[in-house]
């Protein structure tokens, strides 16, 4: 039974889970924008906003903390010196979620997550 368990599993075990928000959190701090599946988009969201919220108070423990669910040295430094103070003021709500459309292979929702106010020169345009 899942009585009081929040979230989804995604059809993988404990571990591979873990894994997988872990990278998906490393690419939407290093690149501050991310196009993957709207399920995984929420989940996501889940955990990096907490990630932010702690590293928001620059200190020892809040960096290990941090550390200890990264597991990426550069990303940390990224997060305490280049995110987090940028969202001192803000109480919440730090990442957006756009939706783009359908995937062609298996016609899954797809969307943009990124963070709020992000500098606008990093934007990549394609061509249609």
């Amino acid at each position: 039974m899942r009585h009081k368990k929040s979230g989804k599993k995604f059809n993988r075990t404990r571990s591979h889970f873990k894994s997988m928000i872990r990278n998906m959190m490393c690419s939407l701090f290093e690149y501050e924008r991310i196009k993957t599946t709207l399920a995984k988009a929420k989940e996501l969201r889940k955990f990096s906003e907490k990630i932010i919220t702690i590293s928001k108070k620059d200190s020892l423990h809040n960096r290990r903390i941090v550390f200890s669910r990264i597991r990426n040295v550069n990303i940390v430094k990224k997060l305490f010196v280049d995110i987090a103070p940028f969202f001192l003021k803000r109480p919440g709500g730090y990442i957006r979620i756009l939706k783009c459309g359908f995937r062609k292979g298996d016609n899954s929702l797809m969307s943009y997550i990124e963070l709020v106010g992000r500098k606008k020169n990093n934007v990549i345009k394609k061509k249609l």
